[in-house]
């Protein structure tokens, strides 16, 4: 119990980490995404070598994970990648919400990944969540947003499949600075050409806020690998949603945005099944180590 109160106020702390990472992204202006997702990344490349050395810990990557970190970056980056792109063209709870669809597919890649046999519960609860995405995606031919849309779809696809490898890493050992850094670290070698092939020079602005962008995604990611660590995605998975809460706050507060109808719905449905299907886990396991 101690170590799952540690993994929640872990994850509460990354929900606010990154839902300031995507205001700052937003906030940054008329840049291309490549350039975005780099400087991200380099920032908390930068943070994530640093404690690495103020640990004193050595930068290896034994054989038995190594998989798992290269498709923990792989599905992270690409990931990402998508969700910066759907930042800068949807609303920022819309964009945070489809990216908070990550632990359902979670659910489906834990399967082949981590052979965990999904429930009747899990199930039911990831078909409904897709029925909320359709609110918040709205696929029309009237929809503007369509694609955007769906590319922040494949980013909640990509963040989920990327915390799954998280999750089996650190059960084969893996320590938290050295998953940030190798991730941090491939998302800025894949999207260092299409930058410098893109570049667009920044005011000095601009640079402050990718600068905050970075630290607060350091902040997030640090602090979910920590909470992943500390107990599993299901006894966690509803707390996440609190960065959507984040997002729509700073989106209301300083964008002047206000979610559509449909979308709030698509909110309510996603995050009210998210908290049954995490409501029965927990008690399913509580009943399960009583008896």
């Amino acid at each position: 119990m101690k170590d799952q109160a540690k993994g929640i106020i872990c994850i509460i702390i990354a929900a606010m980490g990154f839902s300031l990472m995507t205001f700052f992204v937003r906030l940054s202006g008329e840049l291309p995404t490549m350039q975005k997702a780099f400087f991200r990344n380099a920032f908390a490349l930068v943070i994530a070598v640093a404690t690495l050395i103020i640990k004193g810990d050595r930068f290896s990557i034994p054989r038995e994970y190594r998989s798992d970190i290269f498709f923990r970056c792989l599905f992270g980056t690409t990931g990402l990648i998508a969700n910066f792109y759907a930042i800068d063209r949807l609303n920022l709870a819309d964009a945070n919400m489809l990216n908070k669809l990550s632990p359902f597919f979670a659910i489906l890649v834990s399967i082949p990944v981590l052979k965990e046999k999904p429930s009747r519960t899990d199930i039911v609860a990831t078909v409904i969540a897709f029925i909320g995405a359709l609110f918040i995606i709205r696929p029309t031919g009237t929809n503007m947003a369509l694609v955007p849309a769906l590319i922040g779809l494949y980013g909640g696809f990509g963040a989920g499949t990327a915390y799954v490898f998280v999750r089996s890493a650190g059960r084969k050992g893996a320590k938290t600075p050295i998953i940030v850094t190798c991730f941090s670290l491939f998302s800025c070698l894949l999207t260092l050409p299409f930058m410098i092939a893109g570049y667009v020079p920044m005011t000095g602005r601009q640079w402050m806020i990718l600068i905050l962008a970075g630290l607060s995604a350091a902040m997030g990611q640090f602090a979910i690998t920590t909470a992943y660590r500390y107990a599993p995605a299901k006894k966690l998975s509803v707390f996440d949603y609190v960065q959507v809460i984040f997002a729509a706050l700073w989106g209301f507060l300083f964008l002047h945005e206000i979610p559509v109808p449909l979308s709030l719905i698509g909110y309510v449905i996603i995050i009210g099944i998210a908290v049954i299907r995490w409501y029965k886990s927990v008690n399913s396991t509580e009943n399960t180590t009583a008896a």
